[in-house]
């Protein structure tokens, strides 16, 4: 794959587009803790990995319209912040369940007012995955795409994780499921892979296999149903590679 800058990247925090109010990501970091297995027997250290761990840290601009409603009011619980290189069916994507921890501004000797903000992980650590919707998606009814997501390997049995922003919606509800393939023809549910319905926006959502062994096949596809005209989202999936426990 060629070398790829980070133009046209997007970041959305609980179902808000804030991308045209960020001004830089400072951090998109997975720290993982390393334990101590050193045996006296050894020359030197000996290490293993221990619980990872997740920071997203960003600049914001202030925008008194679309970011700072959001950023500002610090809640307790916790947020969803997710970065997308280039939207696209199948872009590269990060995202973080977080807790927000600051909105601290600066205003420089020009004028300029920015806001820094950081996300730090709460439970489930930074995770890294593909877009299965290109981008912000708008269905205004019912709809079963076509052919998914190429997911890169034929299939894999490590589970996985999926995560969702609701943008836009009018409406009663939307149900948004998951469904995979081993052709990008003939697709099945994947089990558990139904996110509860959703009746307003913003709104964010995570799901993760009941089994950590579940099996995920190679093309992944999101369909929607309930009864909207209009519902704008955007699903990250993440096919773990190898045995997970969180």
């Amino acid at each position: 794959m060629a070398k790829q800058t980070g133009l046209g990247s997007a970041f959305w925090v609980d179902g808000v587009d804030v991308s045209g109010d960020i001004n830089a990501l400072n951090t998109i970091g997975q720290p993982l803790a390393a334990l101590d297995f050193t045996g006296i027997d050894k020359f030197a250290f000996e290490k293993q990995g221990g619980k990872k761990d997740g920071v997203m840290d960003f600049v914001s601009f202030f925008n008194f319209t679309r970011a700072h409603p959001v950023l500002s009011t610090l809640p307790l619980t916790d947020r969803l912040m997710t970065w997308a290189l280039a939207p696209a069916l199948g872009s590269d994507a990060a995202t973080l369940n977080c807790k927000q921890i600051n909105y601290d501004p600066t205003r420089d000797q020009d004028g300029n007012l920015t806001l820094a903000v950081e996300g730090q992980a709460n439970q489930f650590g930074l995770e890294w995955g593909l877009l299965a919707t290109p981008g912000k998606r708008t269905d205004t009814v019912a709809t079963t795409p076509g052919t998914g997501v190429d997911l890169g390997v034929a299939s894999t049995s490590f589970g996985w994780q999926a995560y969702v922003h609701l943008f836009a919606f009018t409406g009663t509800s939307v149900t948004l499921t998951l469904q995979d393939s081993a052709d990008n023809s003939t697709f099945a549910n994947l089990t558990g892979g139904a996110f509860t319905a959703i009746s307003s926006a913003p709104a964010t959502q995570r799901l993760a296999s009941a089994s950590p062994t579940a099996t995920v096949r190679e093309f992944l596809r999101v369909t929607s149903s309930g009864t909207f005209s209009n519902a704008q989202f955007a699903v990250l999936f993440v096919r773990n590679q190898a045995s997970v426990v969180f």
